[in-house]
Parts: structure tokens; C-alpha cells; sequence
């Protein structure tokens, strides 16, 4: 069983940032990739963003491209995401997910081609 465990989340001002990390234990597997999505109350799950386990070409949503940036340490299996210049639309809870698989064929923004998930941290932004 693999475990992806969130932290980072917290309330903040509009225009601060956090940085939310998403650490992997358990059974290992061969080169996840890794996604970010959210989920507002009484909304669907949004994607936020995606890496591959080499970390090149990072796929972010339009909403959050330019404020958002995910990255890996492969080596403490460990994803972050770090977000600048929060807005109160930012506020949701915030999931990881894996791919341990590596589903090319589905669109990263798909929750379907994800394996595990987190339980999530919650994310606040006041106006």
C-alpha cells in the first residue's frame, strides 16, 4: 500500500504564498508521475498541475499557470507545490495524487489516471 500524506496548507491573505508538500511511503513504485488538484466546497475536483518523475514539462491548469509551480525530490519522495501570489478562488482543500503506472495515453488533468491519493490539506485565502 502507498501512502501520500499532504501538509503545508494553512489560511492566508490574498497575495501570500505556501508551499504544500506531498511525501510517498510504503510500497514503492517505478517512477510515479505526480499531480496536484483541489477541491472547493461544493465544487468538482479541479487539476492543478502535473510532473513527470524526471521533472521536465510541467502541465499546470490556466488558472494557476504563472502563480503556480510544482516540483520533485525524488530522493525523500517528495512533491511540492508552490504557490505565489494567492487569491481567495485558491481556497480548497489540496490533494496529490500518483501515477504509478505512467498512463501517457490519459490527459494528466484526468483524475481517472491516478493510482493514489492524499487525504489533503486545506488551503485559506482571505480577501
Amino acid at each position: 500500500q502507498v501512502q501520500l500524506v499532504e501538509s503545508g496548507g494553512g489560511l492566508v491573505q490574498a497575495g501570500d504564498s505556501l508551499r504544500l508538500s506531498c511525501a510517498a511511503s510504503g510500497r514503492t513504485f517505478s517512477r510515479p508521475a505526480m499531480a496536484w488538484f483541489r477541491q472547493a466546497p461544493g465544487k468538482e475536483r479541479e487539476f492543478v498541475a502535473f510532473i513527470r518523475w524526471g521533472g521536465g514539462d510541467p502541465y499546470y491548469a490556466d488558472t494557476v499557470k504563472g502563480r503556480f509551480t510544482i516540483s520533485r525530490d525524488n530522493a525523500k519522495n517528495t512533491v511540492y507545490l508552490q504557490m505565489n501570489s494567492l487569491k481567495p478562488e485558491d481556497t480548497a482543500v489540496y490533494h496529490c495524487a500518483a501515477d504509478a503506472h505512467v498512463r501517457d495515453s490519459i490527459t494528466p488533468s484526468r483524475a481517472s489516471r491516478y493510482d493514489y491519493w492524499g487525504q489533503g490539506t486545506q488551503v485559506t485565502v482571505s480577501s
